[in-house]
Formats: structure tokens, sequence, C-alpha cells
């Protein structure tokens, strides 16, 4: 099984820079996309955001503009669950879950607290609240593999410049410690870090100076997976031959099937 998860800073941009065209070549199963900025109604009569073959859904922010996340599925799911129980980022549109016979697929959008205290300390609820309930899907008999943009690198070799960044958002010590609790207590997997240990593996790079030719780089997009699924995870890709956004597309694959 092949998933791929990618924030497309702006679906509609990702689009016109070749995301859908890439991806119609890349036999994916599932597909995972964060920051859509989009509203369904300005989708829908465009096919191209509903790719042929694949069984698609969008959750929108209230906000328009803003946030936003899709799935994509070549097998249909049993049940789409379109938030997570929190008021205040289900109505940002962060979370978006298909559920199949034992497996769940989710699309995450975390959020980021670079533009203001105010949104790092939305930032600090949202991680109170989510560690909740990727807790309480431990619980359950099913398997989880979490896609998407988490807006934490967990270690100084997931950043280029570590030490000019540990008091910015992304890789406080508050945050690092909440990837190891998820990572090393609660038990979940860096699907990535299973099969790669390698430097310089990055999936985001700003836009200021010239950080992408450069590879000055963060690595905050992961699937981040059941315990369960531990040994069942192949290889991993960074795709950068080209640029849909921001972020590179992230590509894990899977001794699984739905």
């Amino acid at each position: 099984m092949r998933i791929i998860t990618l924030n497309a800073n702006g679906i509609r941009a990702a689009a016109r820079k070749g995301f859908f065209d890439w991806l119609a070549a890349q036999q994916a199963d599932l597909v995972c996309v964060q920051e859509t900025k989009a509203q369904v109604h300005q989708l829908e009569h465009d096919a191209a955001f509903f790719p042929d073959g694949y069984h698609c859904a969008y959750v929108d922010a209230l906000k328009k503009g803003y946030s936003g996340v899709a799935l994509y599925s070549r097998q249909a799911p049993q049940r789409v669950i379109r938030s997570y129980g929190d008021r205040e980022f289900d109505e940002e549109g962060r979370y978006l879950e298909y559920q199949f016979d034992a497996l769940s697929v989710v699309s995450l959008y975390a959020p980021s607290g670079s533009s203001s205290d105010e949104r790092q300390q939305a930032k600090f609820r949202f991680m109170d609240s989510f560690m909740r309930h990727l807790k309480k899907l431990k619980r359950r008999r099913r398997a989880y593999i979490i896609c998407g943009d988490w807006n934490i690198a967990h270690k100084k070799i997931d950043l280029k410049n570590w030490r000019g960044n540990q008091k910015n958002s992304g890789f406080l010590p508050e945050e690092r410690a909440w990837l190891d609790t998820l990572f090393y207590d609660v038990g979940y997997l860096d699907a990535f870090r299973e099969v790669n240990q390698l430097e310089d593996q990055y999936t985001w790079w700003s836009n200021r100076g010239q950080a992408w030719a450069k590879n000055v780089g963060w690595r905050i997009d992961y699937h981040v997976a059941s315990p369960e699924l531990k040994g069942k995870i192949r290889q991993a890709e960074i795709y950068t031959r080209e640029r849909f956004s921001d972020h590179a597309p992230l590509t894990i694959e899977y001794d699984l099937s739905i």
C-alpha cells in the first residue's frame, strides 16, 4: 500500500504547479492533502480536484481561504470521519479520517504557532487535546496511519539550523517533548525514521532567502503509525525534483492492504 501526504499551501496553487499531473503517475492507494485553503464549492466544478479512480473528500475551515484537509482513496472507505472532537480545531478544518476494515488513515493539519504568541498558545491547546485523542485511538482494535503536517521537528537531525531555532515555534522544548511522549511513551511510530535515518531529509523550506536551493529545511510532515505496524513499513521517499508547494510530498509504502 502506497500513501502520499502533502501540505499543498493552497490546493489550487499546487494544481497550477503540476501536482495533479505528477499524482496521476504515482499509483498511490491513498493521498492526504493539507492546507487546501479552499471551500469545496470552489473546487467541485473542476475534475482535477477529484482525480479519476479515487473516492475524494474535503473538510473545509469555516474561515475562507484558511487551513482545510482532503483525502483520496482508491478503495471506498467504510466510514468517513470529519472531526476529532475539539470544536476549536474542528472548525479550522484540520482532521479527516477514512475507516476501512482494520485500518484508518487520517489527513491531519496541526496548527502552526509561528505567527504570534496567541497562535502558539492555540497550538499548545491542540497538542493537549489531540494527545488525548491519540491515546483514545490507541485503545481501539484498529491500526492508524496519521499523515500530514504536524508542524514540529522532532530532533536535531530533522532541521538544518537547529541551534538557532530552539526558541522558535516548531522546535520548542515543549513541542519536542510532546513528540517524545507520542513516540516513546504512547508508542506510535515515526514511519519515515523506521526506514530512513539519513541527515538532510526535509519536507518544508522557508520561502525566504535560498532555503530551498541550499536545502535549509525542516522535517515537519509525518506518517505517524500505530505500533502494530512496525515491520510493515517498506520504504519512504521525499519528492523534491519538482516543487508544488513550500512542502514536498512524502510517500511511504507499507506491507498492508485494505
